[in-house]
């Protein structure tokens, strides 16, 4: 299985780029990762919140394959643990899905067409968080989710 993690505009702040870089090295021990920026729209402020949500949807779309499995992180989408995070993996694997790609969107959240197209949403919490830190989270979980299935001592219980 391959993942992919898609997510809108650049990290500027080069101590978190540091420790996603370091993830997500990490987390190619285990599964072909990927982790593709989405440029920030141009002109945002000439456009309203709706047509943002539907510029960045298309560039989304516009990313994914037909085989493609799209789940969106989302302030409500399901909550996991990590050990029920790494179970919902290993059900991922399992089912043969080919390539999953887990969406962070904009700062307005998903235009109507990229909900659709979902396959379902997780939260990582109820908390709000920027952007840029909700990259470094998530790729944490799937490298924990990882150890976590081969019964490593990264995750303690």
């Amino acid at each position: 299985m391959n993942i992919k993690l898609l997510a809108i505009g650049k990290t500027d702040n080069k101590s978190l780029q540091t420790l996603i870089d370091d993830y997500t090295k990490r987390l190619s021990f285990y599964v072909k990762f990927d982790l593709e920026i989405i440029p920030d729209i141009k002109n945002v402020k000439n456009l309203s919140e709706s047509q943002q949500k539907e510029k960045e949807g298309e560039l989304i779309l516009s990313k994914l394959s037909p085989t493609d499995q799209l789940i969106l992180l989302d302030e409500n989408g399901k909550t996991f643990s990590s050990v029920g995070f790494s179970e919902e993996l290993q059900k991922k694997m399992n089912s043969g899905v080919k390539t999953l790609v887990y969406v962070i969107g904009g700062p307005y959240g998903f235009s109507e067409t990229v909900y659709k197209k979902a396959q379902g949403k997780i939260s990582l919490s109820l908390m709000t968080f920027s952007h840029q830190m909700v990259r470094l989270f998530f790729i944490e979980q799937l490298y924990r989710g990882f150890t976590i299935l081969r019964n490593e001592p990264y995750h303690h219980q």
